[in-house]
């Protein structure tokens, strides 16, 4: 939510996040691709919170691993993200680097119309951010995958670059980018 706020900052929109709504159950995440996730999940909770909702799936995708761990980032072998990385090392070492790797974001967008119970989607968008993936951890900042992924023009990980630089270059923050600038067009 931090990075969404961020990049929708000055829309004059009422954001408010899952934690707001405890009683919702969360829908599987059946979906084949990062975009499937997305919809699925906005128009899940567009229809049970009667809200326009935006959803948003991600996850890390590596060359050597033919786009493993992918719409499986979350749900990689693990409980912890160090563990996550000890078994992505353990399943890369047999592969020449560099580990070239993409973060990608699927974001979507869904309203209820009036008078139907059904919803659709109004908006969706994929990002992605390419770099690499490093021998080890570096940096504390970020979350998840973050320490290992290298984005060359900063020549550090995203766990190392602070969460304004992260903003300006993540799938994240580039997808929700191009929502605010459909809201901005389009719906505000």
């Amino acid at each position: 939510m931090r990075e969404i706020r961020q990049a929708l900052e000055g829309l004059p929109l009422r954001l408010l996040s899952l934690a707001n709504f405890p009683t919702v159950d969360e829908p599987e995440e059946t979906g084949a691709t990062f975009a499937d996730n997305a919809h699925a999940k906005a128009a899940y909770y567009c229809a049970r919170l009667r809200t326009a909702t935006v959803a948003d799936d991600s996850g890390l995708s590596i060359e050597a691993l033919d786009g493993r761990p992918g719409v499986l980032s979350a749900r990689y072998p693990g409980d912890t993200y160090p563990e996550k990385f000890i078994n992505l090392y353990r399943e890369l070492l047999p592969h020449r680097r560099p580990w070239t790797a993409r973060f990608v974001c699927a974001l979507a967008l869904c309203e209820p119309p009036l008078g139907t119970d059904e919803c659709r989607q109004m908006f969706s968008c994929e990002a992605a951010v390419d770099g690499e993936i490093v021998p080890e951890p570096r940096g504390t900042n970020g979350f998840g995958y973050d320490p290992i992924f290298y984005y060359g023009p900063y020549g550090r990980t995203l766990g190392e670059v602070s969460d304004a630089e992260k903003l300006a270059v993540s799938h994240r923050g580039l997808a929700f980018r191009r929502l605010r600038a459909w809201l901005a067009t389009t719906r505000v």
